[in-house]
């Protein structure tokens, strides 16, 4: 017998729940989730998001992104933005990326979401972000509390939210690349090294948005 449309919501809603474990842990604080999208991929930078939501708005089918389809993370985008309290997006590029490496262009460009997330809070209501989640990792430079919550966009949903806001970001920017240089096929996998991907490395070297350090082995 197929599930109601009821019984599918209630099931969504206890997902919801207890997806929210670590927000009524903190209910005291203004919390900011942090995620990245990009750490990976041979080409394009890498993006982070800061997302304070109100907890009063519901978000169904919120998730982290890696398991929402493309289709349903571009609809959650959209009704994240408008339903959070405020939001703040980090790009940090590639040649940044080879510059210092992976992990600390990782660092600046979650600080500069969190900034950003913070600035437009302060601004529309007095008051500062003073607890994040992040996932797995400990931002460098930042000097409020800090939750490091490995699987983070799983467990917690002001991170699956930002890995949300991360994701469609820097999908929409490797998009834009793809016009720029399409034969590389980068709309289709965001330059990660699919073999697609490097085949056209090995047919076309290396384009403006490659990272030297991730594909001088290739």
């Amino acid at each position: 017998m197929p599930i109601s449309i009821d019984e599918k919501l209630k099931i969504e809603r206890e997902r919801l729940k207890s997806l929210s474990t670590y927000e009524e842990k903190f209910s005291d604080y203004i919390i900011g989730g942090i995620d990245e999208a990009g750490r990976g991929p041979l080409a394009g930078p890498v993006v982070a998001a800061c997302v304070v939501l109100d907890r009063r708005e519901e978000i169904l089918y919120i998730n982290d992104s890696k398991k929402v389809s493309e289709k349903k993370r571009y609809l959650l985008y959209d009704e994240i933005i408008d339903k959070s309290y405020a939001y703040g997006i980090g790009i940090v590029d590639e040649k940044v990326i080879d510059d210092i490496n992976i992990l600390e262009a990782t660092h600046i460009a979650m600080k500069e979401a969190y900034d950003k997330a913070n600035k437009m809070y302060r601004e529309k209501y007095k008051a500062c972000i003073n607890m994040l989640f992040v996932d797995a990792i400990h931002i460098k430079n930042v000097d409020i509390k800090q939750v490091s919550i490995v699987h983070g966009d799983a467990l917690s949903i002001s991170i699956a939210a930002a890995s949300i806001i991360a994701k469609v970001t820097r999908d929409r920017i490797m998009i834009d690349y793809d016009k720029l240089y399409p034969e590389y096929g980068f709309a289709k996998h965001k330059g990660y090294g699919t073999k697609k991907h490097i085949e056209a490395l090995h047919k076309y070297g290396r384009c403006p948005i490659h990272r030297e350090t991730f594909i001088s082995s290739i």
